[in-house]
């Protein structure tokens, strides 16, 4: 079931407290896979970023503009590449009505179950994010030890 905005800024929130609180703790709980997934990014996009250097080296060489420029567009390409991270997939937006009925929207790519019901527990869910929001609270009172 898709999170409210509120629940969204509260996760955010959360989140970022842990980031500033142990950001070695916060980290490591990084899953592995989209851990991988930036490595093999970042080392891809950094023998393209290498490719290019070597193509405007052997432009000045040859003294061939273009393939320069095409070395040069590599080059900032293998870079941003290198420096984003990969989009995740399968994210499905959805709104919540006041009775906690989740309407599932049309995904920007394409196939998507548009205005299909799914049923929720709005109202224990949101007693359930109190207590948390409460533990929280709690916790950030009585100090990291």
């Amino acid at each position: 079931m898709p999170l409210s905005e509120h629940e969204q800024r509260v996760l955010e929130q959360m989140e970022q407290a842990l980031y500033a609180e142990d950001p070695r703790f916060a980290t490591s709980l990084v899953g592995k896979s989209e851990a991988r997934a930036k490595r093999r990014r970042a080392a891809l996009g950094l023998l393209i970023a290498l490719a290019g250097l070597g193509l405007v080296v052997l432009a000045v060489t040859m003294h061939q503009i273009w393939i320069g420029g095409l070395g040069f567009a590599a080059m900032v390409f293998g870079g941003v590449w290198a420096m984003t991270s990969p989009r995740t997939k399968g994210a499905t937006l959805g709104t919540v009505d006041a009775h906690g009925n989740v309407t599932l929207h049309a995904k920007p790519g394409g196939n998507a179950r548009h205005g299909k019901q799914a049923s929720g527990k709005g109202h224990k869910s949101s007693g359930l994010l109190n207590r948390f929001e409460e533990r929280w609270d709690k916790r950030r009172e009585e100090g990291p030890f």
